[in-house]
């Protein structure tokens, strides 16, 4: 593969909703261009892109993958990122590295709820957009309808560059309304169309299109405007040129039609991203992270003449290659067997087996220009978001925040064998997706696995079977619940027995009161006269704090609460550490029947964001689920709920929100504080422990 400087280079990102034809549009680009020998498709498995087992049995996309096209003197980096909404964040990752958007949206669906969601992660990066209607050769798909769709959900700037000709079945081409020509195509064929007149019964439509197209060119810009006044039209190279700045200041969002399946217009979709969208170089300089009292930030100009610096967007770990690195080159060029510093990390890298990816596949290259993409294998330190390059140089550049994680699962191994392989597994697939998580309840003592939802978790759970040969079981993890008292008690433990030795002989008297939230445990010592040794008495506080950990109601750990040692007995002989210990276990388990036990539970703060017409039915659900509203916000069609709920009630809460909202809802949680349960949900927990200890149930 030749290497390209980045005026000839462009880095473009598909996004859209799962199922929108986003593969198979990228593979019919990549036939066209000449890139692979025969057209792939997505049901077949044999897509670039859709390399994955999962994937290719899932037939949907769940990582980003790079196809590359060559196509005249340019090379165009495509980037195909998932548009299931468990997987979304990966398009969100991949945005730093591209200067234009693809938005593929379905013929038949029109605008669905991850086509949104994908428009806002453009919109935060400020990426010009360009709007293809995909699939225009299945039953249904219609133009009109699916305009209309546009414009209601991203407004009167979305305009048609191009009329399709035909439609489901019968669509044969397409007509352009800039040259004002026709494109036809033979279904299946090889993507390269045959140029013509305008078809007859179309000539009025593509009239009409070719004036509100120029209209809308000429809207912002006063020297195109003049012109449209004087002639009533604009010539074809101010057209090109004005519809160029249009796109990439966001004036104008150009709607083209296509078959991905039947290669239909690609050859037209090839060329207009080439004419229209940004080059690598013509990125504005990149901004550098700014660090607390690290100076004012950088900026850094995407050519070859600055000193060397890329960024880390992805990593993948390749069973037998190794951890893969996918980097964009921001600045100065990239050689192969180079040292670079890691800015993120303070270490050094080689960058050996410098390549570029098509699908699966590396290919070698010597060297990789400012605004080009590569994939380095083996580095030892760097991760997704570190940033890299000339050590005399530093700039680091900002990292992606990413909403925390959905849902929750313990995981069990299944067996021994299971359970040493489960951490390298588990910590490699947490490299290449930064939205899993992975840890453990130091109170519960369970393995946890946190990620977008439960699909997000059977995906990482079915890679851990088939690449790492681990196998676990998944179930809900244990709530960690906390006890605590609301009352006194002044009582005595003491532990005696004798033995044909020395026998044990410990006595003490504790006070016991409750602490405020978070006071956790407090130990006073006032003991006077030597009533018990001071030796003995940090073995009364170990045996309160261990049996304090076991728990009294429920087997929860005690907390917030504050025990004063104010006297005792002891034997010359008899007494001893394990003596005292015992009775401190009795003192406490004795004061927990009178101080009034009860259990706590943690209270999330949760912020859920969905569109207005939602927001009357996720307020009813809170309630519904002990949940107290703390506030209301309202942003651009979105209402933004704030509201402390009990975690117990959260657990599920991910696939609910999905189905409450239609997938169209997003939400954020973290630890509030814990808070008294209700009596009569504490019933049934403490009812269900002793029912599992296989203890009686008293009936009050």
């Amino acid at each position: 593969m030749k290497v390209y400087e980045g005026a000839n280079i462009r880095n473009i990102a598909f996004l859209g909703h799962s199922h929108a034809g986003k593969t198979s549009l990228l593979s019919a680009l990549l036939y066209t261009a000449g890139a692979t020998p025969r057209l792939g498709r997505v049901d077949e498995g044999s897509s670039v892109t859709d390399f994955d087992e999962e994937e290719v049995a899932r037939q949907m996309s769940l990582s980003t993958a790079i196809g590359i096209a060559e196509y005249g003197k340019t090379k165009l980096n495509l980037l195909d990122t998932p548009g299931f909404n468990m997987f979304v964040h990966e398009a969100k990752l991949a945005l730093p590295a591209v200067e234009g958007v693809v938005v593929v949206v379905d013929g038949v669906s029109g605008v669905e709820v991850m086509t949104e969601r994908v428009w806002e992660f453009a919109n935060d990066f400020e990426l010009p957009r360009v709007i293809i209607g995909a699939r225009m050769d299945r039953e249904r798909a219609d133009a009109t309808r699916l305009m209309e769709s546009l414009r209601t959900a991203f407004g009167r700037n979305v305009v048609e560059v191009q009329l399709p000709i035909g439609s489901e079945k019968s669509l044969t081409g397409v007509v352009d309304l800039v040259k004002m020509k026709a494109f036809t195509y033979q279904m299946g064929g090889n993507g390269k169309g045959k140029e013509g007149e305008i078809p007859a019964n179309m000539a009025e439509a593509a009239k009409a299109g070719h004036e509100a197209l120029v209209e809308m060119i000429a809207e912002g810009n006063d020297e195109l405007m003049e012109e449209f006044f004087e002639r009533g039209t604009i010539g074809e190279e101010h057209l090109v040129s004005g519809l160029r700045e249009a796109i990439r200041t966001d004036r104008v969002f150009p709607v083209l039609y296509c078959s991905g399946l039947g290669n239909i217009a690609t050859d037209r979709v090839l060329e207009f991203l080439i004419d229209y969208l940004p080059a690598a170089t013509d990125r504005a300089a990149v901004q550098s992270m700014v660090k607390p009292n690290n100076g004012t930030p950088q900026a850094r100009k995407v050519e070859d003449a600055q000193p060397c610096s890329m960024y880390v967007f992805k990593t993948v770990n390749d069973p037998f290659a190794g951890r893969i690195s996918f980097f964009k080159v921001f600045s100065g060029v990239v050689k192969n067997d180079s040292t670079v510093q890691n800015y993120t990390r303070n270490s050094q890298e080689k960058l050996a087996h410098l390549s570029v990816m098509q699908g699966k596949n590396a290919v070698a290259v010597p060297e990789l220009h400012a605004g080009d993409i590569g994939a380095v294998a083996k580095l030892r330190d760097t991760l997704s978001g570190d940033s890299l390059g000339d050590k005399a140089s530093p700039i680091e550049y900002p990292q992606i925040s990413l909403a925390e994680p959905a849902i929750t699962f313990a995981v069990e191994p299944k067996t021994r064998a299971d359970e040493d392989k489960l951490s390298n597994g588990i910590h490699k697939l947490m490299e290449e997706d930064p939205m899993l998580r992975f840890f453990r309840d130091e109170q519960t003592k369970e393995f946890l696995i946190a990620g977008t939802g439960q699909q997000h978790i059977e995906v990482v759970v079915s890679k851990l079977k088939k690449r790492y040969h681990t196998e676990v079981n998944l179930k809900a993890p244990k709530v960690p619940y906390r006890e605590t008292i609301r009352g006194h008690a002044d009582v005595q433990g003491r532990h005696k027995k004798q033995t044909g030795g020395h026998g044990q002989y410990g006595d003490c008297k504790i006070k016991m009161d409750p602490l405020p939230r978070g006071g956790n445990f407090e130990f006073v010592n006032e003991i006077f006269g030597g009533a018990i040794p001071r030796n003995f008495i940090p073995a009364v506080e170990k045996g309160i704090v261990e049996a304090a950990q076991r728990g009294y109601l429920a087997g929860y750990p005690v907390v917030d609460f504050k025990v004063t040692l104010y006297d005792g007995s002891y034997h010359d002989v008899d007494s001893n550490e394990l003596s005292f210990k015992t009775a401190g276990r009795i003192a406490f388990k004795k004061a927990m029947e009178v101080a009034k036990p009860t259990l706590l539970e943690p209270i999330m703060h949760v912020e859920i964001t969905v569109p207005d017409e939602f927001a009357g039915g996720i307020m009813g659900d809170l309630n519904g689920r002990r949940g107290r509203i703390q506030g209301m916000d309202n942003k651009g069609g979105k209402t933004i709920v704030k509201a402390e709920v009990p975690m117990s009630e959260m657990l599920t809460y991910g696939a609910d929100l999905t189905s409450m909202t239609q997938g169209r809802g997003s939400f954020h949680m973290e630890m509030a504080h814990y808070d008294v349960v209700p009596a009569m949900v504490q019933e049934k927990i403490v009812t269900a422990y002793r029912a599992s200890r296989g203890q009686e149930v008293e009936e009050e």
